[in-house]
């Protein structure tokens, strides 16, 4: 006896797209220096967008019988220098942060690049000019009593918080480097 069998499949197939997140990255060195990169950008920028406010306005100076008008564009100098720096740096640390979270590819193709080495070269050369150059800025504004006291002490810790970050990116260099190198 003979039969046949005839037999039907039927194949569906559905595609989602989902997004994972890579944590992992963020147990690695260059994740945990990415991350606080982000932090101490965020301190910096917050302090500064917030004390920025107080001396908007024009000084004026007793000079004999006349008086001396500066407008405030002249002292905002090196002021907006270290925030479009530490925005700068804060902006591309969080994408960089954020593709490499979101992409497991990315977080294993960007380091083997020389990307992250002159990024880190150039945040740490230009936050920590920037950081310094407020920082006499605050001083010198100390010591002709153009400065607003109460802002002086947050001024202050945005600059030092610039210097620190500075000192995170120089590090990152370190790192960035030798995995550029062995990848």
């Amino acid at each position: 006896m003979s039969h046949t069998v005839t037999v039907t499949r039927t194949t569906t197939t559905s595609t989602t797209q989902a997004v994972l997140l890579n944590v992992g990255y963020l147990k690695t060195l260059p994740g945990v220096l990415k991350l606080i990169h982000v932090i101490l950008g965020i301190v910096t920028v917050s302090l500064l967008g917030h004390y920025i406010a107080y001396h908007k306005n024009q000084y004026i100076y007793r000079q004999g019988p006349n008086y001396i008008h500066i407008a405030d564009h002249a002292i905002f100098i090196p002021e907006l220098f270290f925030l479009l720096i530490a925005t700068t740096c804060l902006i591309t640390s969080t994408l960089l942060l954020f593709s490499c979270l979101i992409s497991i590819a990315t977080a294993t193709i960007i380091p083997k690049t020389v990307l992250e080495v002159i990024y880190h070269i150039v945040a740490a050369v230009l936050l920590i000019i920037a950081s310094i150059c407020y920082l006499v800025n605050i001083e010198q504004e100390l010591k002709n009593a153009r400065v607003v006291r109460s802002s002086y002490s947050g001024r202050l810790a945005a600059a030092v918080v610039g210097i620190v970050n500075s000192i995170f990116y120089a590090i990152a260099v370190f790192f960035a480097y030798r995995h550029y190198r062995t990848g």
